[in-house]
């Protein structure tokens, strides 16, 4: 639902009913994720969506049918070997698709979540989807607060529960319970969406390479953050992408600032007096990633010198360097493509390998 924020949060300020489809369940090789989601603004006008194409019309359909009606509705979109012009995947995936009206009078304190979500602030949203004559319930969980309801103050304490601790995982689901919240029971069943502040890209080095980087980090929703020791480089004008740029030693910054297990990290100053104690402390961080420019001689080069600051090879193991896939990469818009590349297949498990000469699951689980 970010990714159509601007759309959902006008129409709802209109005092519109939006039909909203959100994806809630997939399997196989479906082409969008649980949260993936479609708003419906009125005839003719909508945001995001819900598959790669294939049952748009149909999830348009029932979106504008339950702004209509008022109803929402759970519906099930696989492939059909038996019926060529069924709706479905051409996939091969199945998608189990959530539909239900929004607008202000059903939930007045929307317009927070969507605050909380445009802030980067963590919220999540539980929506029942199935089970119970509350069907379409939602409650919102903060932190430090909710708002709405599930419907009986049992089912709200335990999913405020659970959804918190989804939302320290930035994790995203179904859950299920009894009528009166219950656990391992399946009379109703809830989907937990967690809205958690964007991931971050740290790029240190503020180069015409940093630039490119930026770009692309900010295209893949990271919240993304230059740093460089030279005023006259880390200007706000030569990054207009970056989020936050920042003048400091890059291992000072590094050392005060957070870093988390989704925290992704560019080294590309490419001179040791950044490099080697930059890279000394981003190797004692949780990172998801974290990857250094330079050649090989430049790579071996830094790595003696690690191994002489007393870094192990079990820490060093975990570098990127030189940093990227090999896609034959030469200019800084073709090396942003390949360092981005790398950060995605360590994200989700790739492999790297084009897909036309591998076997299995193009889609995987995140990892």
């Amino acid at each position: 639902m970010r990714d159509i924020l601007g759309s959902l949060r006008d129409w709802y300020d209109d005092g519109r009913t939006i039909g909203l489809a959100t994806v809630v369940g997939v399997s196989k090789s479906a082409p969008r994720q649980p949260g993936a989601a479609m708003a419906v603004g009125g005839e003719d006008e909508v945001a995001g969506s819900v598959s790669g194409g294939c049952v748009e019309s149909a999830v348009y359909a029932l979106a504008m049918e339950a702004a209509a009606s008022g109803a929402p509705v759970l519906q099930t979109f696989g492939y059909s070997d038996t019926d060529a012009f069924a709706v479905g995947l051409t996939c091969g995936g199945t998608v189990q698709v959530f539909v239900a009206p929004v607008d202000r009078d059903r939930q007045p304190w929307l317009e927070r979540v969507f605050a909380s979500i445009d802030a980067g602030e963590p919220v999540a949203l539980a929506t029942v989807i199935d089970g119970t004559a509350m069907l379409g319930a939602r409650r919102a969980i903060w932190p430090d607060r909710t708002e709405g309801s599930m419907g009986t103050e049992g089912l709200d304490v335990a999913v405020t529960a659970d959804a918190r601790g989804m939302l320290e995982q930035g994790a995203t689901g179904l859950r299920h319970y009894g009528p009166s919240g219950e656990r391992r029971r399946d009379a109703v069943t809830v989907f937990v969406e967690a809205f958690a502040p964007p991931p971050r890209l740290l790029v240190f080095g503020a180069i015409d390479f940093a630039a490119a980087v930026v770009r692309l980090g900010s295209l893949l929703g990271y919240h993304v953050t230059v740093c460089d020791a030279r005023a006259v480089f880390a200007t706000a004008a030569r990054f207009p992408d970056a989020d936050d740029v920042v003048v400091e030693w890059p291992h000072r910054y590094l050392a005060r600032t957070e870093v988390d297990s989704r925290t992704v990290i560019c080294v590309l100053t490419h001179d040791p007096k950044f490099d080697v104690p930059l890279l000394e402390v981003a190797l004692r961080t949780p990172a998801a990633y974290i990857g250094a420019m330079g050649s090989r001689r430049t790579n071996d080069d830094r790595l003696a010198r690690l191994r002489e600051n007393g870094v192990d090879e079990t820490a060093l193991t975990r570098l990127r360097a030189p940093i990227g896939l090999d896609l034959g990469a030469r200019t800084p818009e073709e090396t942003a493509v390949a360092i981005a590349a790398e950060i995605i297949s360590i994200r989700w498990g790739g492999t790297g390998v084009p897909l036309t000469t591998s076997d299995g699951a193009i889609h995987r689980s995140r990892q």
